[in-house]
Formats: structure tokens, sequence, C-alpha cells
């Protein structure tokens, strides 16, 4: 069995995917960092990672019954034993994982680069426990509401969560809007679209938006973003979370 110690963790809970669990370098002063005084370290095959990593499904049994209760989060004076938490690694990439006491990976963090040395050294010069899932991998989904990593590469947190925000307003947008409101915003994107687009079925004008908007982050997008979440409230806040110009 293979200990590690004084472990720095910044939790990210419930996300299904990965680029969403922010490397040391974009951790922010206001996030909330713990210390585990103690996490077991087990080796995974590239498939259970990448399983554990981009996914909120149970995990395999055999690996929760040998972690269980292994690992102590360090609070005050205090320890407190945490029932399913580990550190995993495939070799190449390493994620700490806690469940918060059910199967799935709830809560996940990426760990300081010293800690993840730490790791490498472990994996090279002691026995660490090896597990593999054996069932086929789900194909993964994306969507609107869960973009595909290759629509966020290259981007900083910030600019990766105001992406996100911006695909979760055009998702209502497509209930709600009528064909008149999606060539208007077409048009905030590029003044130019109106006369391309205005003899255009909704679906083509669904789809030219898309297209405009799907690769990379820019001034543009930004302008985009802020234009469409004003006068929404519940959008705003999580504007606001990304930049503190409030939205006028």
């Amino acid at each position: 069995m293979v200990m590690m110690r004084d472990v720095w963790v910044n939790w990210f809970e419930g996300e299904e995917n990965g680029y969403n669990v922010c490397e040391f370098h974009e951790w922010r002063s206001e996030d909330r960092v713990e210390v585990l005084d103690q996490v077991k370290l087990i080796r995974g095959s590239v498939d259970l990672f990448s399983y554990i990593e981009n996914q909120l499904l149970d995990l395999p049994q055999d690996l929760l019954d040998s972690v269980h209760q292994k690992s102590y989060l360090r609070k005050n004076m205090s320890r407190i034993q945490l029932d399913y938490c580990f550190i995993i690694s495939d070799g190449t990439r390493i994620i700490a994982v806690d469940s918060m006491g059910y199967k799935t990976p709830i809560r996940k963090s990426r760990l300081t680069p010293r800690q993840e040395q730490l790791v490498y050294e472990a994996l090279n010069d002691q026995e660490v426990e090896y597990y593999e899932i054996l069932t086929p991998l789900p194909e993964k989904d994306y969507h609107m509401l869960s973009l595909s990593p290759n629509e966020l590469q290259g981007l900083t947190r910030s600019e990766r969560s105001l992406k996100q925000l911006l695909f979760t307003v055009l998702d209502q947008l497509y209930t709600t809007a009528s064909d008149a409101e999606l060539i208007y915003w077409c048009t905030e994107w590029d003044p130019n679209a109106y006369e391309q687009l205005k003899n255009k079925s909704r679906e083509d004008v669904w789809a030219y938006l898309i297209a405009g908007v799907e690769a990379g982050w820019s001034q543009d997008h930004y302008q985009l973003c802020k234009a469409m979440v004003k006068g929404h409230t519940f959008f705003e806040k999580l504007w606001e979370l990304e930049h503190p110009e409030r939205v006028k």
C-alpha cells in the first residue's frame, strides 16, 4: 500500500469533464484548497483513468474496497476519515478523487507540481496497486451543455467558463427564440450575415450561428456572450463569477 502525505487538493465537484478540473496553475486565491493528511495512491489503466476523469459513473467495486477509509483530510487540528478517497495515475495523468461517501467520483482535483513529481517517483520505485476497467467504456456524449474538449482546447479557465456559459444561453435561445431573433443574434456575431440568412430556413440560420462560435474564443465571442446574458438574472450572475464587470 502506497500512501501520499500532505497533499493539497482543490476539489471541483460534480464535474463530468476533466477539462473543468483545473490544473494547479489555474487555481485561484478564492478557491478552497484543502490538505489530505494521507491518501492512497493507485495505478490505473488508461481506460480506467479516462472513465474516472470524464464520467460520473460508479467506480469499480474492487477499487472502492481497496481504498475504503484509507485516506484522511486534515482540518484544523483534526484528521477526518474519508470513505472513498484516492489518487490515481495511468503513468502520465494524475487526479485525486473523493466520492463523498458515494460510489461515483463526485469531487476531483489536480495536484501541485511537487506532489505530481512525488507520484511519478512512487510509481517508479514502489509496488503500487493496479486496477483496470473490464467492461467497454461508455461512449462520451458531447452536446451544447457538455462541450467537446476540442472546442475548449487552449482556452484559459475563465475563457472555458464563459464559452460554456455562451453555449448554455444558446441552448435556451434555440428553444425560445423566434426565427427573427435567431437572425438578429447572427448579425450580432457577424454584421454582414443578414443578407445571406434572410431567406434561409431556421435550421440553416442556427447552423450558421453554431458554426461561427464553436471554434476557439475571441473578443467577438466575449461581446456576444455579454450581450446574450443581459436581462437574464441567472446568466448574469454566472457571468459575474467569471468577470467582475457587470452587464450593462
